[in-house]
């Protein structure tokens, strides 16, 4: 919503391209994303890609599937920004994930570092920019009920109780 607003005031000119993976988690509700998307006139793609069972088998069970997770969503959204030519990938990451972030790293791995707003891969073929970096994530949850945005639960991530970010 804010990329397409920003698109009509922007002295540079973009396209916006939403890509969702579906990740094949029971109960997906696969039809809510691509009816707003519809209704809204934005293009989009949905990437399906059956990453939950591959997380569900590979990580013992009670064990955090979040850094599996995340490779496989990350690559998968690299393979379709190639696909379609885009130069850039937005994320929805907010101020409370990236301070979440750094405090992990800080705390359990002993370095400081977070997200970056901005991100160049390794290979250099694609840059990834989080719009929403200095955004609170209680002000994006009153603007996302205030506009009325489906909202699409996720059962892998943040869904663990052991999780370190949790705690």
């Amino acid at each position: 919503d804010i990329l397409l607003a920003l698109q009509q005031k922007s002295p540079v000119a973009f396209d916006v391209v939403a890509v969702n993976l579906d990740q094949k988690q029971p109960g997906f509700p696969a039809r809510v994303l691509p009816e707003y998307l519809e209704a809204r006139g934005v293009p989009y793609r949905i990437v399906e890609q059956d990453t939950y069972s591959v997380v569900k088998r590979v990580i013992p069970e009670g064990a955090t599937m979040c850094a599996l997770c995340s490779r496989l969503r990350r690559g998968a959204l690299y393979r379709a920004a190639g696909e379609i030519g885009a130069t850039r990938i937005a994320l929805g990451h907010h101020r409370d994930d990236i301070l979440a972030t750094f405090f992990l790293n800080l705390f359990h791995g002993g370095k400081l570092k977070a997200m970056p707003a901005k991100l160049v891969s390794d290979d250099g073929r694609h840059v990834v920019i989080r719009p929403l970096a200095y955004v609170k994530e209680d002000d994006l949850a009153a603007y996302a009920a205030a506009k009325g945005f489906p909202i699409i639960p996720c059962n892998l991530c943040g869904a663990q109780e052991n999780l370190q970010r949790k705690i």
